[in-house]
């Protein structure tokens, strides 16, 4: 049985429903901002050096950074890779228990889901950057006059061209943050154009964990799968408008997905041959024809710049099953 190889280290969130207004750019990259929304920050000649002080609208409103932050503590496994990727990791002087890439992410036993605003502020930071706002974080950061900004889980990969436009924004890095914006279009693109336009229709079954949990096609994760021409059986599922259902083995087995992914390897503990000897599983078409890939979990439900990782993945599956002429 085979399986892709193992990209990188655990399980971290699932992608929930963003609502961010774009924040604009320095007019390098042209991802997610509407028209006339104001950029949030006036660059100089440069690029790359924004004016300060910069507002950006998030989901619980604007939120002000009057100086250009030089001690940043990301709450965020997601955001501590965009940070990096936009060339603001030097700022990052803390970073959550699940940071774990890159490799010089400042990872520290900061909770992301229980945080400690004495720990917190004990790293003195200038900034504070979260995917939610447990128990009053952003208030009580606001208390000691710490400015936060949430950026919640994506829903789109224009919510994640979104993020990566402000966090370049409030850090300084719009040039960066907007050449980097283009360059994941571009590869996303090219990725996507891989894919015949007539490709016949494939199905899917995504593995979040062993209790058969998995995604539809409206999740973020879904539209990476939908980007590549594949639909989720999951769509059909008695549960699934919450975009994460649990299945039954005989919804599955019934349901015969043409590809089974599985994000529960590696720290779960699940291969592939697991998967083949789990009763009935065997008549599988992806069992049956050898395409039971396993995708790494960080990658996959992270919303970062890895994420065209992830869909190259998807993508060479779905154009092994539907050959470039």
């Amino acid at each position: 049985m085979r399986s892709t190889r193992p990209l990188r280290l655990a399980l971290l969130a699932a992608a929930l429903p963003l609502v961010l207004v774009a924040c604009g750019d320095d007019g390098d990259g042209d991802a997610a901002a509407p028209s006339d929304a104001p950029p949030p920050a006036a660059a100089t000649d440069a690029g790359n050096e924004a004016t300060f002080p910069v507002t950006i609208d998030t989901q619980d409103g604007p939120v002000e950074i009057a100086e250009q932050p030089e001690k940043i503590v990301s709450l965020s496994a997601t955001a501590t890779e965009m940070l990096f990727a936009i060339g603001a990791g030097d700022a990052v002087v803390a970073a959550d228990s699940y940071s774990n890439y890159p490799a010089e992410a400042p990872t520290t036993d900061l909770s992301a889901f229980e945080p400690n605003i004495e720990a917190i502020v004990g790293y003195d930071p200038d900034l504070v950057i979260a995917s939610s706002d447990p128990g009053g974080l952003v208030s009580g950061l606001a208390a000691v006059d710490v400015p936060a900004v949430v950026l919640a889980p994506a829903a789109t990969l224009d919510d994640t061209y979104t993020q990566l436009e402000q966090l370049g924004a409030v850090t300084g890095h719009v040039g960066d943050a907007a050449e980097l914006v283009e360059r994941l279009q571009s590869d996303v693109d090219e990725l996507v154009a891989q894919v015949p336009a007539d490709a016949p229709p494939v199905t899917y079954y995504h593995e979040l964990d062993a209790n058969l949990y998995t995604v539809t096609s409206s999740t973020f994760i879904g539209e990476i799968y939908s980007l590549a021409g594949m639909t989720s059986i999951a769509d059909d599922a008695p549960d699934a408008a919450g975009g994460y259902p649990q299945l039954s083995p005989e919804f599955i087995v019934t349901a015969n997905p043409d590809v089974v992914f599985f994000a529960d390897g590696g720290v779960g503990g699940v291969t592939a041959e697991d998967i083949a000897a789990r009763p009935g599983w065997d008549q599988l078409t992806a069992v049956q024809e050898n395409r039971v890939v396993e995708v790494d979990p960080d990658i996959a439900s992270r919303w970062g710049p890895r994420i065209v990782d992830f869909l190259r993945t998807v993508v060479e599956e779905r154009t092994a099953l539907a050959p470039v002429e």
